[in-house]
């Protein structure tokens, strides 16, 4: 937990000539003091809740694989726990978490349990937070589209190794490596590098439990400049769960994510 301002987020440069973003939104537990108190749960409720939305040692395996790569990607990395604001929700009504009180800003917490007060008013969260944060996500996008004709985003999570009861697609299948596509962003080619990178893992699946890639708001649909895929690690393969520490399976994934960002 934090008592002093955070910057929402951090932009690590990588070579001029890479076309790559490593997104890692989910990673962190900070919570800045100010946001902390319109949050219900007690410290300890708090804290459990972290462990289990946070997608764990997710930024330490993005610089991990940045390090290794001879061309060095762009990093992005959301500085806050997605409990402050969730950068990759629609900020409106074609957000489908909203059902389950996890849009934009959550009401609710991954056991459907209150987070927030049903009185809460998100457009200060959405102002201080998710719009900057959107905004220098689409400029980091439009510098790499700049500086080498395009960019791809590859969107590191990663996921329980059983369902939580806020899933909406929780019933289907949990591979070790779940790759989640976008129709238009995801082209046949992004997919199939991504197979065969992580293809010693033990298997990979598409969109289940979880579907879709972060693509900034100006580009999405639109501009097939922008490509995208979302890696979503199932967390048994890498750490302890709920929050606990890193394994060794932590390397080997960190090697697999820079064969990908390698063959980009």
């Amino acid at each position: 937990m934090s008592t002093a301002p955070q910057p929402s987020f951090r932009l690590l440069p990588g070579d001029a000539d890479s076309p790559v973003l490593l997104h890692v939104p989910h990673g962190s537990r900070t919570i800045p003091e100010e946001v902390r108190g319109g949050i219900l749960l007690d410290d300890s409720a708090l804290e459990r809740e972290l462990d289990h939305i946070t997608d764990s040692h997710t930024a330490e395996l993005a610089a991990r694989a940045a390090e290794s790569c001879p061309l060095r990607p762009w990093s992005y990395v959301n500085a806050l726990s997605r409990l402050v604001v969730d950068p990759e929700r629609f900020p409106d009504d074609r957000e489908e978490m909203r059902a389950v009180g996890m849009g934009a800003v959550y009401t609710h917490t991954t056991h459907r349990e209150r987070l927030r007060g049903p009185d809460i008013d998100q457009h200060p969260l959405l102002d201080r937070y998710f719009h900057p944060y959107a905004r220098a996500m689409t400029e980091a996008v439009d510098a790499r589209i700049a500086a080498t004709g395009r960019a791809v985003i590859v969107d590191v999570h990663s996921y329980p190794s059983a369902p939580l009861p806020y899933e909406l697609h929780g019933t289907g299948p949990r591979p070790p490596v779940c790759l989640g596509t976008d129709p238009f962003h995801t082209t046949p080619e992004l997919r199939a590098l991504a197979e065969a990178a992580f293809a010693g893992f033990g298997g990979t699946g598409i969109d289940s439990p979880f579907a879709g890639t972060y693509v900034p708001l100006k580009h999405y649909g639109t501009d097939r400049r922008v490509t995208a895929l979302m890696i979503e690690i199932r967390r048994d393969t890498y750490m302890s769960e709920p929050g606990g520490p890193a394994g060794a399976g932590l390397d080997a994934l960190a090697g697999a994510l820079a064969g990908l960002v390698g063959s980009l």
